[in-house]
């Protein structure tokens, strides 16, 4: 069966997680993804191939993080400081349909690829950059990462708790968060082209991608002249639009076990009150709304000591059959090795790795019944397809090869 995406090859010089994770997805869906690194400082453009190792010592090819986002992708090298590496490149761009990176600005334009000659080589070329804050504007030169993103464009502020400092949003999440935003920006650019024939290029920056995240606050701002730091405020377990108490996170039996219970109406709290069946939650049966939300201190107190004697997963599972929204707080193992829900969606398959053996790795959170993702293959080791991409997609023989590789051009 062929993919989806099986028509489309792709010039990607992206890495980290941001670019790397964009690509992926297209090369679940069977796009020809030729990912180009640098031989001589090797993996200097990805610092996370060298991080973090899945399985054995650190090293370039044992990263859990780079193995992850390269599912699927064909690898090559080309050294950029030399001509003859610029003239393969060109080669490359001539034969894609689209060219991917996620440098800070202007990076690839300084070793020699502006879009303008991308689109000299390739008039009709899609060309995606992916920085921090885009190619025009007063940042445009800051070079970021997930965890600056996140803080710049306001996400970090307005997680946390009352009377607490911002909690955060885990670690890179806006790397991911905009892996997302260039993957859709990219198939925008494709659908574009396979209706009118026309490249362009789409400045993508991740700032702005995550500023959009942060809507109601910043409506909160601008429209009710409130600020996000106010008494109670900023309160990520509390649901305030729309207004629902109870809505938390709750301590459950065992050590560091929670649940996530909400109420979205009225009708709800009764049906929590009924599955509580304790004299405190009876009286407060006739609750309206908001004086659920004038005592909701209260209430999330007595319900936590409530849920903390009880096993998580049994009481979701009691609450749910009741009709009230709730679920364990599931830790990354039980998801990956104990979920039915997620182990038969396919979510993790096994890939193999000339290296590493076999590794699981994220699937697509999605299935489509006639043209569905597959991934089988590893990330590539560095260079792993560089003559096969140079004989089978350039035409390249092996003598000629032979002397780029002599030359130091591979």
């Amino acid at each position: 069966m062929l993919g989806a995406l099986s028509h489309i090859r792709i010039c990607d010089l992206s890495g980290q997680l941001a670019g790397a994770g964009a690509t992926r997805f297209l090369a679940a869906f069977g796009a020809q993804v030729i990912r180009v690194e640098d031989p001589v400082r090797k993996g200097a453009w990805d610092i996370v191939r060298g991080s973090g190792p899945y399985k054995g010592e650190p090293g370039l090819e044992t990263s859990g993080g780079f193995n992850n986002h390269n599912v699927e992708k064909l690898g090559i090298t080309i050294n950029l400081r030399e001509e003859r590496g610029k003239e393969l490149l060109r080669e490359l761009v001539a034969v894609s349909d689209a060219v991917t990176e996620n440098f800070a600005s202007g990076v690839l334009a300084r070793m020699g690829f502006p879009y303008d000659e991308l689109a000299r080589i390739k008039p009709d070329i899609v060309y995606v950059s992916n920085s921090g804050f885009g190619n025009d504007g007063p940042y445009s030169s800051f070079k970021t990462w997930g965890p600056i993103v996140q803080a710049v464009c306001g996400l970090t502020f307005e997680s946390g708790l009352p009377d607490l400092p911002p909690a955060g949003w885990g670690y890179s999440y806006m790397d991911h968060m905009g892996a997302y935003s260039m993957a859709v920006a990219l198939l925008a650019g494709l659908v574009h082209h396979s209706r009118t024939g026309e490249g362009q290029w789409i400045d993508m920056a991740c700032v702005e991608a995550g500023t959009t995240f942060t809507g109601p606050d910043l409506l909160d701002y601008t429209v009710n002249d409130r600020p996000l730091r106010r008494p109670g405020m900023p309160d990520s377990n509390h649901s305030h639009s729309p207004l629902m108490a109870p809505h938390a996170i709750y301590a459950a039996a065992g050590d560091d076990n929670w649940i996530a219970i909400a109420c979205r109406d009225d009708a709800d709290w009764a049906r929590l009150v009924d599955v509580i069946g304790e004299r405190w939650a009876e009286e407060r049966r006739g609750d309206s709304l908001a004086r659920r939300v004038a005592a909701q201190a209260d209430l999330d107190a007595r319900i936590g000591a409530w849920t903390s004697g009880h096993d998580r997963f049994e009481l979701a599972a009691r609450l749910r059959a009741a009709g009230v929204p709730a679920n364990a707080v599931q830790q990354p193992g039980e998801r990956i090795e104990h979920d039915p829900a997620t182990t038969d969606f396919g979510l993790w398959p096994v890939t193999t790795h000339q290296v590493i053996g076999e590794m699981p790795a994220d699937g697509v959170p999605v299935h489509l019944s006639e043209t569905d993702w597959e991934i089988r293959n590893g990330a590539p080791c560095l260079g792993q397809h560089t003559r096969q991409v140079l004989t089978e997609v350039l035409g390249k023989d092996d003598a000629e090869i032979d002397a780029l590789y002599a030359e130091g051009v591979l």
